[in-house]
């Protein structure tokens, strides 16, 4: 059943041509037809070498509609700043007591923030936190005196970006049940987070070469990337 739709979708859709941005968000939305609410997904090849030091990509970006999901958030902090990351809504807030229950395998939470002094506790959990993309760190803006902020941005959906092989950026940025101008406003700030994050050691030409949209079990969607700027 799986297979036809996906079949009847791509008849829906000419693979060979790239879609203006808002084109291509309303035919992945029509063809994003599975019995659960898929996340629209956004797919990038830019022009890196990540494996060069000057070329790695990472950063963050706030989606400006969320993303469909509601984020349980751990703090390591102590005195005032844990009573502060508290106030601000996080779950799960601790120093010793909660490195103990990560350590056993309680990681109930989807985001991880630290005050830069809970660093020495943190930098032992590495193993455990790495492998999930849990690990706090500043260049990600989770490792911060500012709990408060940091706690609002991963409550509104915060999304961590990597750039994988080949140069490669694949993240999720909305649902499918979203309206067509929120999926919109988000895959463009996705975009602009991207190209803010570019790197020094990028090669020359274009930095975006390619950029394709698709829902979790819909066909991709090829965009003119003259659109990102229209």
């Amino acid at each position: 059943m799986a297979g036809k739709r996906l079949r009847k979708a791509y008849e829906a859709i000419n693979r060979d041509q790239r879609y203006a941005l808002a084109e291509g968000v309303k035919l992945v939305k029509a063809n994003a037809k599975a019995k659960f609410d898929e996340t629209i997904e956004v797919s990038l090849n830019c022009n890196i070498d990540p494996a060069q030091a000057d070329q790695n990509l990472r950063g963050m970006f706030t989606p400006p509609h969320g993303i469909g999901k509601s984020f349980t958030v751990a703090v390591f902090a102590r005195g005032p700043k844990a009573e502060e990351a508290k106030k601000a809504g996080a779950e799960f807030v601790g120093a010793d007591d909660l490195a103990e229950k990560i350590t056993k395998g309680e990681i109930e939470f989807d985001r991880c923030i630290a005050t830069p002094d809970m660093m020495g506790v943190v930098g032992k959990l590495g193993k455990v936190l790495g492998p999930k993309g849990l690990m706090p760190n500043p260049k990600l803006g989770t490792v911060t005196m500012d709990v408060t902020g940091a706690i609002a941005a991963a409550k509104a959906g915060q999304v961590e970006f990597r750039a994988e092989k080949a140069g490669i950026v694949h993240v999720g940025v909305a649902k499918a049940s979203f309206p067509e101008d929120k999926i919109l406003s988000n895959v463009k700030a996705f975009v602009d987070a991207i190209n803010k994050a570019k790197p020094s050691g990028a090669g020359k030409g274009a930095f975006i070469k390619k950029l394709t949209i698709s829902s979790t079990m819909g066909p991709g969607v090829k965009i003119d990337l003259q659109s990102l700027v229209a």
